[in-house]
């Protein structure tokens, strides 16, 4: 019988866990299971030169699949095909450097088990190395947090979707960010609706609360993400260039890769003083930046569960953002003027606007940031009183009672299937 109160918890990320919006989950799980007395180990995957989540875990509790080095001879692919750093993109991947990525991903994840012999598996994304794990260990209770970008690798990828759906169709519970994400993972990998938990993400409140803002001259803008054409980064800075009054200034915040970032840095670079480019920062400086900005703008054309939104409320700023199904879900109702949300523009690709709805998308974006920045300069503090209970469900603390409640469940429902052979299945055809 496991004793609930002393889990002994495997955490796997395909990823660095020290970038990226699962990265900040996986290390705020762990913080959080740490303090309820339970007991983790992590698994991810990290660059030749490693990373540093000592804050988090201690460094026996962990083992890293290295890439661009000794386990995989390339960069680690990305769940997001533009990411913050030096990155390939599954798509790409030959069979043979496929089969590289799945036999250093089992050879850690069997290590791990075998040294840690944990509880539960909690892994992140329902891809790959999920659909592996539950193939190696159908004997371990696994829980599978969605982010959202797995969804979209998953629909990129149509030749890998059967590999993962073998393994995938066995995981325990699955935690979905919304309920948008949640009929989405039902229609994509035909789960049963009672596997899946709508859990959401949260935000660190001991980083992001309200402080006094600056005098609004300039209007602080600040914008936390990729520079990606993803994240609707190049409308957004030409929608910036007719806005002259009030006097505004832009933090740019966030890191990228290849000519999309290139591009990004140009168009801001053509704004001049009025932007500062920080490149990415760690949660800690980024908290304070939007402690005393006015405004937090995401322009985004694909989010799961915005983490970023709740970051910038909870620090006072005003939004202007996307009408994404997860950004609704967590504004959607508030009947406020501190917040904008801007038709997202049909796409043609998944992060690619038609072009004859481009210019209609940045002077929408234009008009709502024009009426943001007009507010701010004329009351820079904004009252949160109305919105403090629904901030409160999206904090960490908040979300890991569902996450304990998911594990509850996962230990108690879990049926054991019967062992496969480790490696993955796939589609004759890919």
């Amino acid at each position: 019988m496991v004793n609930l109160n002393k889990l002994k918890i495997l955490h796997l990320l395909s990823q660095r866990p020290d970038s990226t919006g699962s990265g900040i989950y996986v290390q705020a799980m762990i913080r959080k299971a740490t303090a309820c007395g339970y007991d983790n180990y992590l698994v991810a995957g990290v660059h030749s030169n490693g990373c540093d989540v000592t804050d988090c875990i201690e460094q026996d509790k962990s083992m890293f699949v290295n890439f661009h080095n000794a386990d995989v001879s390339y960069h680690i692919p990305g769940m997001s095909d533009v990411m913050p750093y030096e990155s390939a993109r599954f798509c790409d991947l030959s069979e043979n450097e496929l089969r590289e990525y799945e036999k250093a991903f089992s050879e850690i994840i069997q290590n791990a088990v075998i040294r840690f012999k944990p509880d539960i598996i909690h892994s992140h994304h329902l891809w790959i190395v999920s659909s592996m794990a539950r193939q190696l260990f159908p004997n371990i209770p696994m829980v599978t947090t969605c982010h959202g970008s797995d969804l979209r690798q998953f629909q990129n990828c149509p030749h890998l979707q059967e590999s993962v759906l073998i393994g995938c169709r066995k995981i325990d519970v699955v935690m979905a960010l919304s309920e948008a994400q949640k009929n989405e993972i039902i229609r994509l990998y035909h789960l049963a609706p009672e596997k899946i938990i709508v859990a959401g993400a949260g935000y660190d409140e001991s980083l992001f609360y309200l402080d006094t803002k600056p005098n609004p001259d300039p209007v602080q803008l600040v914008y936390a993400g990729k520079l990606s054409n993803a994240k609707g980064v190049p409308w957004f800075l030409r929608a910036l260039q007719s806005i002259r009054s009030p006097a505004w200034k832009l933090h740019l915040s966030g890191s990228g890769s290849g000519e999309e970032m290139a591009h990004c840095l140009m168009l801001a670079k053509e704004l001049g003083e009025k932007v500062h480019i920080h490149g990415a920062l760690p949660q800690q400086r980024l908290a304070e930046i939007m402690r005393h900005s006015h405004i937090l703008v995401l322009p985004s054309f694909f989010e799961g569960l915005p983490l970023v939104i709740l970051e910038g409320l909870a620090s006072g700023c005003r939004i202007v953002a996307t009408d994404l199904p997860g950004t609704k879900e967590i504004l959607g109702n508030l009947d406020t003027d501190i917040i904008n949300l801007v038709s997202t523009p049909r796409l043609c690709f998944t992060d690619q606007p038609y072009r004859e709805d481009e210019h209609s998308f940045e002077q929408n974006l234009k008009k709502a940031i024009q009426q943001q920045i007009d507010a701010a300069s004329k009351c820079a503090q904004i009252d949160l009183a109305p919105i403090q209970d629904k901030l409160y469900a999206y904090t960490w603390a908040g979300i890991f009672k569902k996450i304990k409640e998911a594990y509850q469940t996962c230990l108690t429902s879990h049926t054991a299937i019967s062992p496969q052979k480790t490696a993955i299945h796939r589609s004759s055809s890919f």
